[in-house]
C-alpha cells in the first residue's frame, strides 16, 4: 500500500489539520509552535516530521486540499453560461462552500490576518474564471483583457465572501446574491 493512501497516514494528517486550525482559533499561527501542534494532537515529534518538514508545509497542504475540493465544487458549473450568470453561479458556490467549511475559514481568519486565505481563494477564483470566459462571447465583444475582468471580479468576490464570513453584515445568501445580480451588467 502506498504511504499516500495509508489509512494511518490520511488518519495522522487529518488529525495534524484539525488541530492546526484548532490552534489557529486561539492563537496568530506565527506563534505556533511544532511542539504545541504535537501535544495538543497527542503526536511524537517523530511522527509529525515524518509528514512535513515545518508548519509552513502543513499549512500549505491543508490550503492544497481545501483548493482541490473548491475546484471540483466549481467544475460542477455549467459550461455555457453567460459571463454574468457565471460570476453568479462562482459566487454562489462560493458562498456554500464558505459556509460549509465555516470552521476552517474562521479559524484562519479569526487570529491570523494574513495572505493565506486570500491568496488561496484569488488562485482558485482566478484558475476557474480564466478557463471558464476565455471563450465566453460576452467578454470576446467587450475588448477589454481577460486577466483584468478575471482580477476585478476575482477582488469583489472575496471581499464579499470574507465579509459575509465574518457576519459584519447579516445578510443572507439570497439578500446576497440579489444584491450582486444588480451591480453586474448583463454584459461584462
Amino acid at each position: 500500500m502506498s504511504k499516500k493512501n495509508d489509512l494511518r497516514v490520511i488518519k495522522t494528517k487529518k488529525v495534524l489539520f484539525d488541530t492546526l486550525l484548532k490552534l489557529m482559533k486561539q492563537k496568530n499561527f506565527e506563534k505556533i509552535k511544532i511542539s504545541d501542534i504535537c501535544e495538543e494532537a497527542l503526536i511524537n515529534r517523530s511522527t509529525f516530521y515524518a509528514h512535513y518538514e515545518d508548519k509552513y508545509e502543513l499549512l500549505i497542504e491543508l490550503f492544497e486540499n481545501q483548493k482541490q475540493i473548491l475546484l471540483n465544487e466549481l467544475e460542477e458549473n455549467e459550461n455555457e453560461l453567460s459571463s454574468k450568470e457565471y460570476i453568479m453561479k462562482l459566487l454562489s458556490v462560493l458562498i456554500d462552500y464558505i459556509d460549509d467549511n465555516r470552521n476552517i475559514y474562521s479559524a484562519i481568519l479569526s487570529c491570523n490576518r494574513n495572505g493565506f486565505l486570500i491568496d488561496f481563494l484569488i488562485d482558485v477564483i482566478e484558475k476557474d474564471a480564466s478557463i471558464r470566459l476565455k471563450n465566453n462571447y460576452d467578454i470576446k465583444e467587450s475588448n477589454l483583457p481577460l486577466d483584468i475582468i478575471v482580477k476585478f471580479y476575482a477582488g469583489g468576490i472575496i471581499n464579499i465572501g470574507i465579509s459575509w464570513l465574518t457576519r459584519s453584515e447579516n445578510y443572507t445568501k439570497e439578500e446576497l446574491l440579489n444584491y450582486i445580480d444588480k451591480l453586474i451588467p448583463e454584459k461584462i
